[in-house]
């Protein structure tokens, strides 16, 4: 893997006489024909679009033809923020939007499910329409109406996206936490909305280990005792059926033409909620019109998908990515589910996520930095190894990409395609920076803001910054910010979460930096960022470096503050490769951070453990895992349930406790 500076070019932008060859450009065309202006380049058509948000959103509504059933009166009534009123009058409904790109399509193969528990299937556009009906009647007959709450407790499959989408056509509200997740951790979250139907499996394989999910179901039935219960089996097609469930095989037996409820633009449509790593977790509302729109914008412009295009997004049904993931249907591009684990039975096996996508012949793949740094760094070389020549497009977030992994991305997987670091959360369920067709793209960077997305890096006074780590804010709303928090009085958390530091702006928790190429960065997030003597040192520099080492499999950095003001402690965690000889590693460890960073850079402790605590979306939780180590109890502060690998964390946090001892 060669080394390659921050910054550096790796594929140049298109010239704008290159630009109808995708839609975004099709799109800002027909707007430079009505304005009369003319975009010298994707900057010129992004200041436009957050200065006239407007008429920038009016022209996605009609771009891409929103079904309403009755008209909206304005575009943005109130641009407060919390507060904002997008689209008032106008009543939709997201998934009508599905239905129509299905039944344009019903004989092509639409979703392509890989199941390392049921193997492969593929659903064409008429078989997930008639999966939809029969879920939909179901529900119908168990009094679901709109504003219900429904809960799937299930994998990456074909039912769980039909599931979703007969629910919203109700106007009912989903949300879904996968089968990973022990009983707490689904507790902690849906009985927040007291959901009137659960639809749950009995279990689950994972690479070759079976787990049954049975005595989970209990204990989370006697939380819910009120919930009507759906069981889908899944590791076991002939499990026996506990009392009082309803068998899947009987809840769907009834089919029927999709209903669909008009709903205001702000109706809610599903709920995600956060990790759960600093509290209980937030259950954040989203509506119908706001992911509709943001949707649309991203894949139909940001992403350029459409019927031509199968999207492979791996996730679990608990990260916002695969929410996101669903509404590449709307474009009438077609979707891979895979539930399984990624690693198995090696990370170059049969169900690496390049080998799925190459067999299901993706064209865009949807993945997470962390995955990358990992093929990366074991010396795979996908593009060599398998067929990825339809593979156009890859995604990638849930950490910073390094500029050394990108580089990689070109040299081993493909030359040609666009590489998309991208950064946003499941508080908006879309992007705050990313990437477009019009862009270049830059190692260790992210490209751009997308259209209509009013991002700036500002001070603690509120003044913008250029070229140092500032605080990411968002100046102007975006209709994907969330209605509400489920069972919050009077909207104190939601303000409390977004708005306490600058009122009336946005502010998301990340450290970020405009570059000199207008480009940006993430540095770590502001509430993680260490402070040595005054100095502020972002995460995500430390993991520039050490992400590249040979022999270090994955690190954290720690900072536990000098309460009399001094440099504090600055600790190390690395979880080091089989047979690494530990005590050069930390020699070569502290040798790079001092030469490539500096002196502040060297931490005082460097301690080895099994494995760092990341959830599922490849993002490390230092500020949980910092609490846990000041005292505070490890099921409540850093939940089990949200990790990748739960069984290494009391081992991780004794040997750290051990080593401040010494």
């Amino acid at each position: 893997m060669r080394s390659v500076e921050t910054g550096t070019l790796l594929r140049a932008a298109p010239q704008p006489e290159e630009w109808s060859g995708f839609r975004m450009g099709r799109f800002l065309a027909d707007i430079e024909r009505k304005t009369g202006r003319t975009f010298a380049g994707y900057e010129d058509a992004w200041q436009w679009s957050v200065d006239n948000l407007e008429e920038f959103w009016a022209e996605v509504w009609d771009h891409f033809e929103i079904i309403t059933h009755t008209p909206y009166e304005t575009v943005l009534r109130d641009h407060k923020m919390p507060g904002a009123e997008w689209f008032p009058g106008a009543t939709i409904n997201y998934t009508e939007h599905i239905v129509r790109a299905l039944r344009g399509r019903p004989d092509d193969v639409m979703v392509k499910a890989r199941s390392q528990t049921t193997g492969s299937s593929d659903w064409t556009g008429a078989r997930l329409l008639d999966e939809i009906g029969r879920i939909q009647q179901g529900l119908i007959r168990q009094g679901v109406k709109m504003g219900d709450r429904v809960a799937g407790y299930l994998p990456n499959i074909p039912q769980t996206l039909a599931a979703y989408l007969a629910t919203t056509a109700l106007g009912a509200i989903w949300c879904s936490v996968p089968p990973e997740m022990g009983p707490k951790s689904v507790v902690d979250r849906i009985t927040q909305l007291e959901p009137r139907l659960l639809i749950a499996i009995d279990g689950y394989r994972w690479g070759k280990k079976e787990l049954s999910r049975a005595d989970d179901i209990a204990r989370i039935r006697l939380e819910l005792p009120e919930t009507q219960v759906v069981l889908l089996p899944y590791l076991n097609q002939d499990c026996a059926l506990p009392a009082d469930t309803i068998a899947y095989s009987d809840f769907t037996g009834d089919g029927s033409e999709i209903r669909f409820e008009a709903v205001p633009f702000a109706h809610p449509l599903t709920v995600l909620f956060s990790s759960g790593t600093t509290g209980r977790p937030k259950a954040i509302v989203h509506s119908h019109g706001g992911l509709l729109l943001e949707h649309f914008k991203a894949m139909g412009l940001h992403f350029d998908m459409g019927p031509k295009d199968t999207a492979f997004w791996f996730t679990t049904t608990g990260w916002m990515v695969w929410t996101l993931g669903i509404s590449t249907l709307l474009t009438g591009a077609a979707v891979v589910l895979m539930d399984g684990d990624p690693n198995w039975p090696r990370l170059d096996g049969e169900w690496s996520q390049w080998a799925v996508a190459a067999e299901t012949k993706a064209t865009y793949l949807g993945t997470g930095s962390a995955y990358l740094a990992a093929c990366a760094h074991s010396g795979l070389a996908p593009g060599a190894t398998w067929d990825l020549s339809r593979l156009r497009e890859i995604q990638c977030s849930g950490s910073p990409l390094a500029a050394d992994v990108a580089a990689w991305v070109y040299d081993a997987v493909s030359p040609d395609l666009v590489l998309a670091p991208t950064s946003g959360g499941t508080d908006i369920c879309a992007a705050f920076l990313g990437a477009s067709p019009l862009t270049g793209v830059y190692a260790g960077e992210m490209s751009c803001r997308p259209l209509g997305v009013s991002v700036e890096s500002w001070d603690r006074d509120g003044h913008p910054l250029h070229g140092v780590a500032g605080e990411l804010v968002a100046t102007k709303p975006m209709p994907s910010m969330p209605v509400f928090f489920w069972g919050d009085k009077d909207n104190a958390r939601y303000t409390d979460s977004y708005f306490s530091a600058y009122p009336g702006v946005w502010r998301h928790g990340d450290w970020l930096i405009e570059t000199a190429r207008g480009t940006w960065v993430i540095s770590g997030r502001s509430d993680a960022t260490l402070n040595r003597g005054g100095v502020r040192l972002g995460t995500a520099e430390f993991y520039a470096i050490l992400d590249g080492l040979p022999q270090v499999s994955d690190s954290m950095v720690l900072h536990f503050e000098d309460p009399a003001g001094g440099m504090g402690r600055l600790v190390l965690l690395i979880e080091p490769q089989e047979g690494a000889d530990t005590v050069h590693l930390e020699t070569a460890v502290r040798r790079a951070l001092r030469t490539e960073l500096s002196p502040r850079h060297v931490p005082d402790d460097v301690v080895f453990v099994p494995s760092i605590p990341r959830n599922p979306s490849g993002k490390r939780l230092e500020i949980p895992l910092k609490r846990v180590i000041q005292g505070a109890v490890i099921g409540e502060t850093l939940d089990p349930g949200v990790l990748v690998k739960p069984e290494d964390v009391e081992d991780t946090v004794r040997i750290i406790k051990a080593a401040f001892a010494a």
